[in-house]
């Protein structure tokens, strides 16, 4: 993927942040694990488990199923782990957008305050204008009851 930010720009793509083989197999098992095939295969080998187990003659894992019920313990942590390292990915991309948004409130703050002054707008009397409407929309708020 290529950016599309200047290389002389104040703004950082998310793009740029490197993402290492791990990452990418943690949020590969994150979504197919949050899929209904990942759902039914479950049932599926249960269900197998179960009836096997309890109907077979030879059963390698009797009533209560200590084995699957070991299985999917180890399951359940691995699984957890593996959405959890996907939570600080994505952690760290809003860190990275919400910097990149920040950042460009800056740079539209100090193109709007160049062009104000070429075209002989006093940036006191904007900003008294800016203060009377927030303060406005603030009682606004504080009046609008609670739900």
């Amino acid at each position: 993927m290529t950016s599309t930010v200047d290389s002389n720009s104040p703004f950082r793509t998310i793009n740029n942040l490197r993402r290492t083989h791990e990452q990418e197999a943690a949020d590969g098992i994150t979504r197919f694990s949050s899929t209904m095939t990942f759902v039914l295969l479950h049932v599926a080998w249960f269900a197998f488990w179960i009836i096997f187990n309890t109907t077979s003659s030879h059963p390698f894992d009797k009533f209560p199923f200590g084995l699957l019920t070991l299985i999917v313990s180890l399951e359940a942590i691995f699984l957890s782990t593996f959405v959890l390292m996907s939570q600080n990915v994505s952690a760290k991309r809003d860190a990275e957008r919400e910097r990149n948004d920040h950042l460009t409130d800056l740079w539209s703050e100090a193109w709007a305050e160049m062009i104000g002054e070429k075209l002989g707008i006093d940036s006191a009397d904007v900003r008294k204008r800016y203060e009377k409407r927030l303060h406005a929309e603030d009682r606004a708020a504080a009046e609008q009851p609670r739900t």
